[in-house]
C-alpha cells in the first residue's frame, strides 16, 4: 500500500472517529454474512456503529486521542465499536450479542484513556453505570437525608394532628372531652 494510501486511510479514520474517546475493540472475523447484517443493523439503530480498521494505520490514527489506550489490543483483525448512549451502553449491547454469535470476539474497552482487556474486562465496562445512572444515583443519595428528616419530622407531627383533629370533631359534635390518665 502506497504512504499516500495509507495517509488518507489515517486520515479518514481521524475524521470518523473525531470525538470518540470511549471504545471497544472487537473481532467479527469468521461470522457468517447474513449475520454480519444483522448485527450491524440491529446495533446501528441503537446508534452504535462498527469500524473495521487496520491495526498499525489505527494506531498511528489515535495517537494523542483517548483511543491511544486500545493499542495493546489491537492485533489481529479487528473492529472498533462506539457510539451509542455511551461505551456501557455499548459493553451491554455486544456482551448480548456475543452469547448469540459465537465467533464475536471481545478483545478490549477503552473509557477516558484506561483499557480494559479481553472480554472480562468488557464484562467490567458493562457493570459500570451510565452517565444518566450515575446522575440519579447522585441525586438519590443527595435527596435521602432531606427524606429521611421530613420522614422523621412527619411522624410525629401526623400523630399530634390526628389527635388534634379528633378533639376538633367532638368538640363540634358537642361531646365532652376527658382527660385521659
Amino acid at each position: 500500500m502506497s504512504k499516500p494510501v495509507k495517509n488518507w486511510m489515517i486520515r479518514d479514520y481521524q475524521d470518523r472517529l473525531e470525538g470518540v474517546d470511549d471504545a471497544l475493540v472487537i473481532s467479527i472475523r469468521g461470522i457468517e454474512a447474513n449475520e454480519n447484517n444483522r448485527l450491524r443493523q440491529e446495533l446501528g439503530n441503537k446508534g452504535i456503529r462498527i469500524t473495521i480498521v487496520r491495526n498499525n494505520l489505527a494506531k498511528h490514527a489515535f495517537k494523542d486521542t483517548g483511543l491511544a489506550a486500545l493499542e495493546p489490543a489491537m492485533s489481529g483483525p479487528s473492529a472498533l465499536a462506539y457510539g451509542g448512549e455511551s461505551v456501557v451502553d455499548v459493553a451491554r449491547e455486544l456482551l448480548k450479542w456475543a452469547e448469540e454469535v459465537e465467533q464475536l470476539e471481545l478483545k478490549a474497552a477503552c473509557i477516558e484513556g484506561e483499557l480494559y482487556e479481553g472480554e472480562a474486562g468488557v464484562k467490567a465496562v458493562s457493570k459500570l453505570p451510565t452517565r444518566d445512572e450515575a446522575i440519579a444515583n447522585v441525586v438519590t443519595l443527595v435527596l435521602s437525608p432531606a427524606r429521611n428528616l421530613s420522614g422523621v419530622l412527619g411522624g410525629p407531627a401526623g400523630a399530634l394532628a390526628g389527635c388534634l383533629k379528633a378533639i376538633q370533631d367532638k368538640l363540634e359534635k358537642g361531646e365532652e372531652i376527658t382527660k385521659v390518665g
